[in-house]
Formats: structure tokens, sequence, C-alpha cells
């Protein structure tokens, strides 16, 4: 049973729902999905739709699946909302739709921004969707993992659509000027590379990217022959600043502070300082860049560059004391200074195997040579017995053992032997040497 369009056609109906693609040969961009041979495109042509998770961030054509899946299926279709729909609504549904499967009809149900039902909500599609009564498509710009139920997430195909690249927005801004459904009947027109300029401002949306064609549209003025022009002027005067793509709170932050950090350790600066602009630009709190470096400075530096940390530190303070924009040039500084440092990440490494061994392990006793003892009886049941004071020796180092017996042969700090950390890696080498009987090393 096919169902009308999941946007009917009607006056004042906004530019990007008028150009909603109404098949797949309309659809532009996730060419690994629904191009030629692609897994989607076969179980929407084949009408094997499976239930699903459609991931993606806003604009990159997970309702118009849906719409193209509502036109093509012959099963019944139903349109739900996350937003304006609670668990009275979704069990009435169910029970429509379990009806519906006793009678030997499908029922494919689509939930926009399935990522706002609680775990309640959601529980309530699970046995509908395991026994078959309905066919769930979900629409998500939240990462499923984290927003979907592990339940639900394991009986559903996710699929991930990317942004919509720039040269294929160009496509649908194109055929929106030339498309009746479109701008035609205005008879708007635009300069070279004035598309171009659109799509670039949508940043892959191309919801964005038909809406601003939309309002530039609105706001040229028709010539003497009647054609509206998009020129130079207007794109400055309509455009503004480019609005970045960034969430706070959401899992694009992780994302970008990512990119960041892993540039760093990679001794990438562009990538670093590229990175740290799209955070800064986007409202991102300098202070939360200026802790990731300190962290930095010792979790992949380390010895390597004592110097690292220290500067790590200025720059924080810098940022307090400055605020945006003007550390935005000491945070560049140091993300440069920290991809070019030599890397180290003994510091990391050996905290974590101690870690491990402070919380798998029995609670070992303090060695009874080094524990303080500030009362007679404390020295009379023998603590601080061989204890030997360091500076009191020619070597400035005592052969006694400072670790629990059943872990004295335990190594945690490994130093790699890069940077600076070569003369620390010398030293401890020779330091072991010595209280293992050998003469130090020079």
């Amino acid at each position: 049973m096919k169902q009308m369009s999941l946007l009917e056609d009607a006056a004042g109906e906004p530019l990007a729902s008028r150009m909603r693609p109404r098949d797949l040969s309309e659809f532009v961009g996730q060419h690994d999905l629904v191009g030629e041979g692609g897994l989607l495109r076969r179980m929407i042509e084949t009408d094997g739709v499976t239930s699903m998770i459609l991931w993606g961030p806003p604009g990159v054509g997970k309702t118009t699946l849906a719409n193209v899946i509502a036109n093509m299926t012959r099963a019944r279709f139903v349109n739900f909302s996350a937003v304006t729909s609670g668990i009275k609504e979704i069990k009435e549904i169910m029970a429509r739709a379990e009806e519906a499967r006793r009678l030997g009809e499908r029922t494919v149900l689509f939930v926009d921004e399935i990522h706002r039902f609680n775990k309640a909500q959601q529980d309530a599609f699970l046995p509908y969707v395991e026994q078959g009564s309905i066919i769930l498509i979900g629409a998500t710009t939240e990462n499923p993992s984290f927003e979907v139920n592990s339940a639900l997430l394991s009986r559903c195909k996710v699929f991930v659509l990317k942004g919509i690249a720039t040269e294929e927005l160009e496509i649908l801004l194109r055929r929106a000027l030339d498309d009746e459904r479109g701008l035609l009947p205005m008879n708007v027109k635009a300069e070279d590379g004035a598309l171009r300029k659109i799509a670039l401002y949508a940043d892959g949306d191309a919801r964005k990217a038909l809406g601003t064609l939309e309002t530039l549209a609105a706001n040229a003025v028709a010539g003497e022959s009647g054609e509206r022009v998009i020129d130079e002027k207007l794109l400055k005067a309509c455009l503004g600043k480019k609005s970045l793509i960034y969430d706070k709170s959401g899992e694009e932050h992780y994302n970008l502070i990512s990119a960041l950090h892993k540039s760093m350790r990679n001794s990438d600066p562009d990538a670093a300082i590229y990175w740290l602009a799209r955070m800064l630009e986007a409202g991102e709190d300098p202070m939360y860049i200026a802790r990731r470096c300190v962290r930095f400075a010792s979790e992949d530096v380390g010895l390597a560059d004592s110097n690292a940390l220290l500067l790590a530190v200025t720059v924080w303070n810098a940022c307090h004391s400055l605020g945006m924009p003007e550390c935005n040039v000491h945070l560049t500084q140091i993300v440069t200074y920290l991809s070019l440092a030599p890397k180290s990440n003994a510091m990391e490494k050996a905290y974590n195997a101690a870690a491990a061994d402070a919380e798998q392990m029995a609670a070992e006793p303090v060695p009874m040579n080094i524990r303080n003892a500030p009362t007679r009886l404390m020295r009379e049941v023998g603590y601080g017995k061989g204890y030997i004071y360091a500076h009191d020796t020619k070597e400035k180092v005592a052969r006694m053992t400072c670790l629990p017996d059943s872990i004295k042969d335990r190594r945690y700090y490994l130093p790699t032997g890069l940077g600076a950390e070569a003369k620390f890696k010398e030293r401890a080498e020779s330091l072991r040497a010595w209280r293992e009987g050998a003469e130090p090393a020079e």
C-alpha cells in the first residue's frame, strides 16, 4: 500500500521542501549508499527495506530517503515525530501495525529525530521490531551508539550519511534555479561563482543551501527585463560570516578536539592550527583548549621536552587573563610548539602501569626502611630500620629498595630516548645498574 509523500505540495512551501527529490534519480549525495550498486539503493528498489537508523548531520537526505521509501514501498508507511509524540501515540500505532501484520500487510514506521525519545519510549518499539510488526526507520543527527538503546540498535542496520560535497550542492542549486517547482517562475540568475559560494556557506547541508538561495532570490532586485540577479554585493549583504557547525556539548565537540590532539601527536602543526581555528571560530572556550594542551604537554611530550609543560601552563594563564580574540595567537603558539616537540608517552604509560598494579594487587605494605618513625615505639618495632639518607652517601643515592618486595623488580618509567629524554634514560639505566652492584655510569 503506497502512502502519500511525507511533505505535500502547498502554497508558500519552502524551496527545500518543493525541491525534495521524488525518487532516487533526483537524489544527490551519499553515492556509496544510494549510487548504482549501493546497498541502500538495492534495498529500496527491491522493496526489501529492513529496520535501520539513518545517522548524519542536518540536511544530508535522511528525511528525503524516507520520502523516497514512502513513494516506492508497497507497505503501509507511517510518519512519526519524536518531537510531538509520546508513549500513548506509540502504542496506538503499534496496535494498528500488529493488526495489519495479521492481515498480511507490512508497516514501515519512520521516526524522525529518534534520539529525542527516552529509554522507555524506545523500549516500546522493541517487541514490535522483534516480531516483525513494524520495519523501523529512525533518523538522527546524534551518535546512535549513545542515543539509541543497545537492544533496539542491535536490531537495526545503521547507515551513516555524510555532509553533501560542495560540487553536489551546486548541482542542487542549479536545479532549483531551472526547475518549475523551484525558482524558474521568478526568473532568477546567479553570477559566476555565486552558487559555489552559497554551497560553501552551507557546509554540506542541502536544506541550508536551498534556504539561502531562496533568501537571496527574494532579496534580488528585478531589472528592466524582469530578471533577478544574485551578485557579489547581494551575497555579502545576505550571507555575512559563515556559521560553523559546532555543538560544544555534542559529538562534534569531541570530534574536533580529537582531531586537534591527534594532529599535534602526529607532529603536524598545519593540521593542528586548522583544527584549533575551527574550534575557536565556532565559539569554543579557549580555556578548554588550553587545559587540553597542558595535559598533552605531559601525556604526549613529557620529559622529551620539559619546556612544553612550562609553556602550556604559561599559555593557559595568558588565555585566562586575555580571553578571545587576543589569546588565539597564544594558543596557536602552543599547539605549534607541541606539534614540533619530540614526543614521549612514558609519563602516561608509567602512571597507567602503576595504577593497574595498585588496583589489581593486594594493598602492599610500605617497606619498613622507608617508613617514618617519629616515636620510640615505632622505632622499636622496626619503622625506619635500614633507611639510608641519600645525601650522606658519596653518590647521593642509596642502595636500598623503595618498592614492596612483591614488585621490587617492576619498571614503570620506560623512557623513549627521544629529545631530552635521552639523558633521563641514560641516568635511569645508570642508577639501576649501580643499585644492582655495578659502578655508576659517568
